[in-house]
């Protein structure tokens, strides 16, 4: 993707005013990334689901919460990603958006093992590994769905989200008859929001594979099954609208959204929210990786302390942390075959790790509230010397915010364990970034580290 070079500021951004769901649904996408799905998925669920409870007669304060309860539903999905990748040996994106159209039944289920299981190991290794799901396919499952229901629930509840959203998250995976996961719930035990949402998500997924007409086959096939009988027949009442179906394609459907969404004054945000919508997200790109736990919260306090150290006030300070906090937004569209291989990375693996950062800025940057933040994000692998990725800035073109972001997220990744090695010392980490100094890093950035860290591996938490 080829990208003009950024313009980086070293003052901290003007305030700017932008309600809740102008910001989820920007950041939205990151949570269609790490689902496998195309770019607009929640908010095209968003549309299908408001048709849905419009239609069935709900109120508007449930409408709103509807509202976040859909752009939300896959907020625990990175959660279980890299389970996915060791239990399958396969890639979790793909396997994601190809399981959304698999059937409910035991053949559906061998077959798209069978061709998902394994394809690019030796025989035995993939046999092992297809055995292994087959004997214990009931308990996989079972672990994979709790994992995201519970860890979805959590976050939604951490940016202050109603009961309502947050279970509506949680029961995403239910079904009306008692067959879904993770809790087997049955019937009107179940969310009501969380009922509409899987309408929704089955009916976008099979709508952008094969159109309108599959994707009401697929909701008719499952009402009674899956789906509450009553909701898809308003499901159905709503796709006979004038432009039901012409609005999941069109370029204004982000805007019309916001046109539906709760109130925007009263749900503008303020600055201690966007604080904490960056950490819930930051807890999103987290836990796609068992060697990522933690490291978009200690980058951003890393930063921080290098920051403080060079005198930089709390207002600019604040605004580096939530660059801390959303770097690696971008890392949710890398599989984790990538991201966790233990061994070296081939060309296609490395294009993909170097697509990271311009994928978190496009994300970050359709947020008016994070611009600064966005071209940060896009830069945080640039070197001084032209060496870095993706663009191959140098110096003159990397703002300083850039450069205490590196220095951050370097000193984190060397002292932190990963899939090729154990984790270093701190003091052994600024050895080796000392080496680097005014070709990949700023003496002033790798100074202030050494003053305040010199040996420790982690900031507490």
């Amino acid at each position: 993707m080829e990208m003009n070079a950024p313009a980086i500021v070293n003052s901290a951004p003007r305030p700017l005013t932008i309600s809740r769901a102008e910001l989820l649904t920007a950041l939205s996408r990151a949570l269609d990334m790490t689902e496998g799905q195309p770019a607009g998925h929640a908010l095209r669920c968003c549309w299908i689901g408001l048709a849905i409870g419009r239609e069935y007669g709900l109120p508007q304060t449930t409408l709103d919460s509807l509202y976040y309860a859909i752009i939300l539903k896959d907020l625990g999905c990175s959660s279980n990603a890299a389970r996915i990748c060791q239990l399958y040996l396969t890639d979790d994106l793909k396997f994601k958006r190809d399981s959304k159209t698999m059937r409910d039944s035991l053949p559906h289920a061998l077959s798209f093992v069978l061709s998902h299981t394994g394809l690019q190991v030796g025989p035995a290794q993939r046999f092992r590994a297809m055995f292994d799901v087959v004997r214990n396919g009931h308990s996989i499952v079972q672990e994979l769905i709790e994992t995201r229901c519970e860890r979805g629930e959590r976050i939604a509840r951490d940016m202050h989200f109603s009961d309502d959203v947050a279970v509506g998250v949680r029961d995403l995976d239910e079904h009306w008859d008692g067959g879904g996961r993770p809790a087997r719930l049955r019937g009107d035990a179940i969310s009501m929001l969380a009922r509409i949402a899987l309408i929704a998500q089955v009916a976008d997924v099979f709508h952008t594979a094969a159109g309108p007409d599959a994707a009401c086959a697929e909701v008719i096939l499952r009402s009674g099954t899956w789906f509450d009988p009553s909701l898809a027949a308003a499901f159905g009442r709503a796709t006979r609208a004038n432009g039901f179906w012409q609005m999941l394609r069109s370029s204004d459907l982000e805007p019309v959204l916001w046109d539906l969404a709760p109130d925007r004054q009263a749900d503008i945000v303020d600055d201690a929210y966007l604080d904490e919508i960056a950490t819930g997200f930051a807890q999103v790109v987290d836990a796609k990786s068992p060697f990522t736990g933690g490291h978009s919260l200690r980058v951003s306090r890393y930063a921080d302390t290098i920051a403080r150290h060079m005198g930089w006030d709390e207002e600019r300070r604040r605004w580096l942390r939530r660059a801390g906090l959303l770097h690696d937004i971008g890392k949710l569209g890398v599989s984790n075959q990538v991201l966790d291989k233990p061994g070296k990375l081939n060309e296609t693996e490395w294009r993909a790790i170097r697509a990271h950062p311009g994928d978190g800025e496009t994300i970050l940057a359709r947020v008016a509230a994070f611009g600064e933040i966005s071209a940060m994000a896009g830069a945080h692998h640039e070197r001084l010397d032209g060496r870095g990725y993706p663009r191959g800035l140098v110096a003159a073109q990397i703002g300083d915010e850039t450069r205490i972001l590196t220095a951050a997220d370097v000193f984190d990744a060397l002292t932190a364990e990963r899939p090729y090695r154990g984790p270093m010392s701190g003091h052994d980490a600024i050895a080796i970034m000392a080496r680097d100094i005014g070709t990949a890093f700023d003496p002033r950035c790798v100074a202030a580290l050494e003053q305040v860290v010199p040996q420790k591996t982690t900031v507490d938490e």
